[in-house]
């Protein structure tokens, strides 16, 4: 009996309740970009934030749970700007949408939440998912029944026309009247934002009537930038974010697009663009390919059924010969230049993955995307966790809640062991999770 319950006890995540909490002795960086403050003590009462200092210059309360960072780097929860909750790692979408639909609610999105907050993302965005499932989801996290992060929902994808079999979750519009009428339905049932794609296919009028509909109810708009086109008609309707760096193998963002870009940086009023380029996916591919024992880290598994670990291990079982990345030896070369190019011209870059697609897992990829930017890319580290931070919080408007580790907003803390500025790719081991002050790592 008792090797029974030992075995249940390690089968159940850990969840602390205790209303007081104490973060005692890390290197606090707060997200603000300034200096990380040494010997931090940080107090948490019930969900939020009470109060910061330093070891020997704040009281910790005597009913406090106690939890010693020493050593440790102490940051807010990441954020990830572009996972998709409804896919996981199969190689086959065709295969996965016909088989797994009706298992997204109650498996397979709840198994890819749990799995992002185990690695250290407290806050997502969701870029593209069945209506009814992603909000059910995003609703039971709220309420603690599932473990997951904050999430905001797009719901379906916005397009000219959805592809054969993806009607559940892509949803065509034809006309300026069926494109308010899309996006008021997507608003009335409690989306987060909106999300446009391949909108090189509609109509100007049909695409500045979905950014002015979504504005209107007070949303903002994520559009796609795979194509020049697709760049151009969203920064003329006011695309609030633009998705991954795109353009194939082309080796940088046309010059009138660059022009329109700097130009729209340029116009503080309206706040900064923000782009979430997404290029780990791309990026790592090969290092994937040839050394594939990457495949077999089990945090993927997690709540996530045998049959279906099965399933998707088969279909990346030869990695290498997956036709969505056939064109990726001459699109990875680009990436770096474009990344810098927006970078340079003034957007505000966000992180984002793009988790889920082939061979990109929930648990895994949000670190990857900081490591390519540090380590590959030559970015700043404080600069790198700002994006993932700061600045997504800014992007969703909710700054005042979330995004940093100051007094009054919620307790979303990670921790990991050693000085994370130095070395970026600690954030594949995250020690501690904290959400709405409940410890679940």
């Amino acid at each position: 009996m008792r090797k029974l319950l030992f075995l249940f006890l390690l089968a159940v995540p850990f969840h602390s309740h205790a209303q007081t909490k104490a973060l005692v002795g890390g290197t606090l960086i707060d997200g603000y970009g300034g200096k990380p403050l040494l010997n931090s003590v940080i107090i948490i009462e019930g969900e939020r934030i009470k109060a910061i200092g330093t070891v020997g210059n704040i009281e910790i309360p005597k009913n406090a749970e106690v939890i010693s960072t020493e050593g440790m780097s102490v940051m807010p929860g990441l954020w990830d700007m572009h996972v998709h909750l409804y896919i996981n790692g199969h190689s086959n979408y065709t295969h996965w949408d016909k088989k797994y639909l009706k298992a997204a609610k109650d498996i397979i999105m709840p198994a890819s939440a749990h799995q992002l907050l185990m690695g250290g993302v407290t806050s997502a965005r969701d870029l593209g998912g069945p209506l009814e499932a992603s909000l059910s989801v995003r609703d039971r996290i709220n309420k603690g029944e599932l473990p997951g992060p904050t999430m905001y929902m797009s719901g379906p994808f916005i397009q000219h026309a959805p592809y054969p079999g993806t009607e559940a979750f892509r949803w065509g519009v034809n006309g300026v009247a069926d494109a308010r009428a899309k996006v008021q339905q997507l608003a009335k049932a409690g989306v987060n934002c909106i999300k446009l794609i391949d909108q090189d296919d509609m109509t100007m009028e049909e695409v500045m009537a979905v950014v002015d509909e979504a504005h209107k109810n007070k949303l903002k708009v994520v559009g796609h930038s795979h194509r020049p086109e697709e760049i151009r008609r969203g920064m003329k309707a006011g695309v609030d974010c633009f998705e991954h760096t795109g353009l194939a193998a082309a080796p940088e963002y046309p010059d009138d697009i660059m022009a329109m870009i700097k130009e729209r940086t340029a116009k503080m009023s309206l706040g900064p663009l923000f782009w979430t380029p997404t290029v780990e996916g791309l990026y790592n591919f090969e290092n994937v390919r040839d050394n594939p024992e990457h495949l077999d880290n089990t945090s993927w598994h997690l709540d996530l059924p045998d049959t279906i670990i099965k399933d998707i291990k088969q279909s990346i079982a030869k990695p290498g010969q997956l036709s969505y990345f056939q064109l990726n030896p001459i699109r990875k070369p680009t990436l770096e230049r474009k990344v810098k190019q927006l970078k340079e011209a003034g957007v505000v870059l966000l992180i984002g993955t793009d988790s889920g697609i082939p061979m990109k897992f929930h648990s895994q990829s949000t670190w990857n995307e900081l490591d390519v930017w540090v380590n590959k890319f030559g970015f700043d580290p404080m600069y790198t966790i700002r994006a993932a931070t700061y600045w997504p919080s800014v992007a969703m408007g909710v700054d005042k809640d979330f995004g940093t580790v100051s007094e009054g907003k919620y307790a979303d803390i990670i921790a990991v062991k050693g000085d994370v500025l130095r070395h970026i790719d600690l954030l594949q081991d995250v020690k501690m999770v904290v959400k709405k002050g409940k410890r679940y790592k």
